[in-house]
């Protein structure tokens, strides 16, 4: 089963990552956040501080013109687990690329208090072989929301 509170939390934290949104990210992170990366991907130490996470992904996204789309949500307690789909655009490149992912997340005090997350980023498209994504309505080329997201749409970063 899954929270609705919680999910709400973890979509509205993506919809900060994609807009860039300082305000948006630090109303949904612990203060004392800790984001940990798989390595070997670029920048995978881990990013400690609300206000530095916040900032962390304002440049990320501008950065690479990411779009966030959470795919699948499930949730226990203080703990969720989610799949989700980063739109991007690698250096250079005509053509945004899919990098699937899936993130666990802590929560302390109705916040995000940490994140760890699985994925290797590739300037090409990522994922499971065979699965069927648009039929269980993940986020797809051409459509970057998902029946869990579908609201990520109308989100993107500012221009710098």
């Amino acid at each position: 089963m899954t929270d609705p509170t919680t999910a709400a939390l973890i979509r509205r934290y993506y919809d900060g990552c994609t807009d860039g949104d300082l305000d948006e990210l630090t109303a949904t992170l612990h203060p004392d956040v800790v984001h940990w990366f798989l390595a070997p991907n670029v920048g995978s130490a881990p990013v400690r501080g609300r206000d530095h996470l916040a900032r962390y992904w304002r440049q990320v996204t501008r950065m690479i013109d990411a779009r966030w789309v959470v795919d699948h949500v499930v949730t226990d307690g203080a703990e969720a687990v989610i799949e989700w789909t980063m739109f991007w655009r690698p250096q250079g490149a005509a053509e945004r690329v899919a990098t699937r992912g899936a993130e666990w997340f802590v929560l302390r005090d109705g916040l995000i208090a940490e994140i760890r997350s699985y994925y290797q980023q590739r300037p090409s498209t990522t994922g499971l072989d065979g699965f069927p994504y648009a039929e269980r309505g993940y986020a797809t080329a051409g459509r970057e929301a998902s029946d869990v997201h579908p609201g990520a749409v109308h989100h993107r970063a500012p221009p710098v």
